[in-house]
């Protein structure tokens, strides 16, 4: 069989060709009858290789029934599409993060730490120092205040940095750490970048700065990546002091009064050495290899964490897989908090046993986001877990950019949504954290959240229903 990577430069050729022939139809009548039998010829193949790189590839089989249905049915734009989004992993574009040594380990792991070290994630380690920003201006506060106090370098990756006040006053603290001999390298994704301080990011260029933009819009055909963003946020200090979380910059994010609910952290301790590899990662793919860094980092505190990137580089789905083990596992609770809800169909199905069982499931959800294409989409969704048992909290006023999750004993905060997209394709991560005292300190966070929430599933018209189901007949191309 052939390897997918001959198959892709196979289909691009086929592609190239098929064009030409599209130029030989409109060149004359001495060509059409040879266009339209290679465009009829072509067009098998294509659709012959399209499909075998669908059914090769690690996908539910739902997903690859919806990418084989909408080949057969419209192959002269599904295969394009295809080419442009259909891939998830790509070990020879993206390879695996190279994980770093990491002192203090945690001698005896939670079932859940185990899973992930099975997975290959780094251990869970013991005596790291953590400290959660529940409002934006403690979050302000602490990022300014770790960008300030780096005196060697400053490792930096955002999905999204607006052109507004807090954007640019981010980028003038960065300009002064260059001048003053910090070195900063700052990885922006190119689609959540459109609307970034382009003059102040070409003044921190000019102080020494390094920027880099992660999977450009442009592409040759068969790279496949244009919907593999880059949504980890994270600021790494001097290798020793992380800034991270859900929150981008911007001033919905870090201003006090904009209706923006959000978590982040400042993280100290053997953990932060994930971040540096995970940075290391990300700035090696855009073509700027520095080398493996190895922080030094004593115990500094008494919180258990796990940093748990998922994405294109990592092998396998880790993220996924363990908290839909964690959730079959449940004993007692499963709150989740996530601005967008769109879950695969094996945490669909974990989270609605999981109910039946007689766990306390909670999810918890803005009652309008600022996406609405994911409000549609998810409404299916939460009908049928309302219906299992599910308890639905809707937060009346604001959006609720939080992505955070409670299971028994252990939690979670980060970038990643409970979505298909940020579970198994998007770069993100998210820090599993298994002390009692930071559990505790979610838990209490979610509890007085609950009574600004609405309870339940809002009631929706047949035509909306409708538009619903459709969405969730599409989500498995994503």
């Amino acid at each position: 069989m052939l390897r997918q990577t001959k198959l892709r430069r196979v289909l691009r050729a086929a592609t190239t060709i098929l064009v030409a022939c599209f130029a030989g139809v409109n060149g004359g009548n001495a060509v059409i009858w040879l266009a339209s039998l290679s465009l009829l010829v072509l067009g098998v193949v294509m659709v012959s290789l399209a499909m075998l790189l669908v059914v090769q590839q690690r996908r539910s089989p739902q997903s690859a029934a919806a990418w084989l249905l909408f080949i057969l049915l419209l192959p002269y734009v599904a295969i394009p599409v295809f080419l442009a989004l259909g891939f998830r992993k790509q070990s020879a574009r993206f390879p695996p993060i190279r994980f770093g040594p990491m002192r203090q380990v945690m001698p005896t792991p939670q079932p859940v730490a185990k899973a992930l070290l099975a997975f290959g994630i780094p251990a869970a380690s013991d005596g790291n120092g953590l400290v959660l920003h529940f409002t934006p201006e403690v979050a302000c506060a602490a990022l300014f205040r770790t960008i300030a106090q780096a005196k060697i370098r400053l490792d930096i990756t955002f999905y999204l940095l607006d052109d507004d006040a807090s954007g640019r006053d981010f980028i003038e603290a960065l300009i002064e750490r260059a001048l003053a001999g910090v070195a900063v390298r700052l990885i922006l994704d190119r689609l959540g970048a459109l609307h970034r301080p382009k003059a102040a990011l070409g003044r921190l260029c000019a102080a020494g700065g390094e920027v880099r933009y992660f999977s450009p819009f442009l592409h040759r055909v068969g790279n496949g990546h244009l919907n593999l963003r880059n949504h980890r946020k994270m600021v790494v200090a001097d290798l020793a002091d992380v800034w991270a979380g859900g929150r981008n910059i911007g001033n919905a994010y870090l201003v006090k009064g904009q209706d923006w609910i959000d978590l982040s952290f400042n993280l100290q301790g053997p953990a932060v050495q994930s971040y540096v590899d995970m940075f290391s990662a990300d700035w090696d793919v855009i073509g700027a290899a520095h080398g493996a860094l190895i922080a030094q980092n004593a115990p500094v505190g008494t919180v258990t964490a796990q940093l748990v990137p998922s994405g294109p580089d990592t092998p396998d789905d880790a993220l996924h897989d363990a908290l839909v083990c964690a959730i079959h596992r449940a004993e007692h609770s499963v709150w989740l908090t996530t601005p967008y809800f769109l879950p695969t169909e094996a945490l669909l199905q974990a989270l609605g046993t999981a109910a039946r069982r007689g766990v306390d499931v909670r999810i918890m959800l803005p009652q309008r986001s600022n996406q609405w294409v994911a409000d549609l989409a998810r409404g299916a969704y939460l009908r049928d877990l309302h219906a299992a048992g599910c308890g639905i909290l809707r937060l009346r006023q604001g959006m609720l950019h939080a992505k955070a999750g409670m299971i028994d004993d252990m939690a979670w905060v980060g970038s990643v949504n409970f979505d298909v997209r940020s579970m198994l394709l998007n770069f993100e991560s998210a820090l599993m954290l298994y002390d009692a005292a930071t559990v505790t300190a979610l838990r209490d966070w979610f509890g007085a959240m609950e009574p600004r929430c609405a309870q339940g599933v809002v009631r929706s018209s047949l035509p909306r229903r409708f538009v619903e189901g459709v969405f969730r007949l599409g989500a498995p191309i994503l």
